[in-house]
């Protein structure tokens, strides 16, 4: 399992991808662009150009472009330093085709702002800062060095009416792509905080579950030596003559034995919270005999409620069965039959890929806002005696399993329907083998 770091890093290069991304577009729309200035400054406005040193810029540009795209569809992890070496390049081509073109008198210099701004919002600070850096070199240099734009024929245009053509081309041109790649970024920053919030979200959980863990290790350390102890003695006092023949003393004492069933029973729930046992150990069991054992166990805690159990393609099936993974199904049957005492189903089926269990009730159902946080800790539609642990703990068993829990509406009628998916590899659900004596 990846550590909190990691995961952060993670969203970090995904995000990081997305805005390369953009930036590879972003750099296709000003090949196409500069190209289409280049003709119509030559063309219309009878400027003399070295083309062939703008075409070549243009050329080693798209080729630089192409291999970012080929080389960024593969690779998913980018860096900020990636992201300030692709803006580098761009700066570096734009201050080229700007030295052949007048220099800083060129109005498409303000083009570097939107190098500038694009920067802000994709790097860190210090990137963000040596593009910034790096522009006004650039600006100072080209002020300096650069090749003076020249007018042929007469063609009714003077260096101030394209001046301010190119200003206010200029101006669109920042303003639109501003808009529209910057919203963009915005989107993926926006998906990227979220996927953080996620996560730290699922870190607190993972707490909480650290928290009850302790809690849970010390009730059964405290509470599993008196229990034992009660248990020896229950079992000599049925053997002794005094209780052995007396009906109502026998009974009494069942009713003990009863109730300190149940007591093992909780701290075995108590530890399950805490993502542990009681120590018993996993084995290699049939499906069906494992589905079928914790029908019966559970019908027979319940015998108010009637359990309707259907099982589909668990036939010649093993498993590796252990209490942890029965406590999760059991947890969801009980929260079913809270909200439907008088019936319950039930279905378990195994396909290729996963083995499924659906839970049905004919309940009242969740309410929007509860439906919208299942499976979050205290977190429930009960007035008392629940504090909303069942299915946060079931869903952490299943994410443990790397199954996944849903919540629908039931297809039949009133109720809900909780599906438990997990996939056959986890369990490692074979084909049943015999073993040989």
């Amino acid at each position: 399992m990846k550590s909190k770091r990691e995961t952060e890093h993670a969203i970090e290069h995904e995000t990081g991808h997305k805005n390369m991304l953009h930036l590879i577009e972003l750099r296709w729309l000003a090949i196409v662009g500069q190209v289409l200035a280049i003709v119509l400054a030559a063309l219309l406005f009878g400027l003399q150009l070295p083309l062939p040193q703008l075409l070549a810029v243009l050329v080693c540009l798209a080729a630089f472009n192409l291999g970012s795209h080929l080389r960024w569809h593969e690779e998913r992890h980018v860096t900020h330093r990636e992201l300030l070496a692709a803006m580098l390049v761009d700066v570096l081509a734009l201050s080229v085709l700007l030295y052949f073109t007048g220099g800083v008198s060129n109005p498409f210099v303000c083009l570097y702002l939107l190098q500038v701004i694009l920067g802000a919002v994709l790097l860190k600070p210090s990137h963000a800062w040596a593009i910034v850096f790096v522009t006004a070199l650039c600006l100072l240099v080209l002020a300096v060095f650069n090749q003076p734009l020249r007018l042929t024929g007469d063609r009714g245009f003077g260096y101030k009416e394209l001046f301010v053509a190119g200003v206010l081309v200029g101006y669109l041109l920042n303003a639109g792509l501003l808009v529209y790649f910057v919203t963009r970024i915005a989107s993926n920053m926006q998906a990227r905080d979220q996927a953080l919030a996620a996560m730290q979200e699922r870190a607190l959980e993972e707490e909480n579950l650290v928290r009850m863990g302790l809690l849970a290790s010390g009730a059964a350390h405290e509470l599993g030596t008196p229990l034992s102890t009660m248990s020896v003695v229950l079992n000599d006092w049925q053997r002794m003559p005094v209780f052995a023949t007396n009906p109502v003393l026998q009974e009494e004492l069942a009713d003990v034995q009863q109730q300190l069933q149940r007591c093992k029973q909780i701290v075995s729930e108590v530890l399950l919270s805490a993502g542990q046992t009681r120590g018993e150990h996993s084995r290699v069991q049939p499906v069906a005999e494992f589905f079928a054992t914790l029908v019966q166990a559970w019908q027979g805690r319940h015998a108010h409620c009637v359990l309707d159990y259907q099982a589909q393609g668990l036939e010649h099936l093993s498993m590796v069965a252990d209490t942890t993974l029965q406590q999760a199904v059991v947890n969801v049957l009980d929260n079913a039959a809270e909200a439907s005492p008088q019936w319950v189903g039930m279905a378990v089926q195994c396909d290729a890929h996963q083995l499924q269990v659906c839970v049905h009730d004919a309940g009242p159902g969740f309410a929007p806002p509860v439906q919208a946080q299942l499976g979050k800790p205290y977190n429930t539609t009960k007035t008392q005696g629940g504090a909303g642990l069942g299915l946060f703990l079931v869903s952490n068993v299943l994410r443990q399993l790397g199954g996944s829990l849903q919540v629908l509406p039931r297809s039949l009628g009133p109720g809900t329907t909780v599906v438990l998916s997990f996939p056959r590899a986890a369990l490692w659900v074979q084909p049943l083998a015999m073993p040989k004596e």
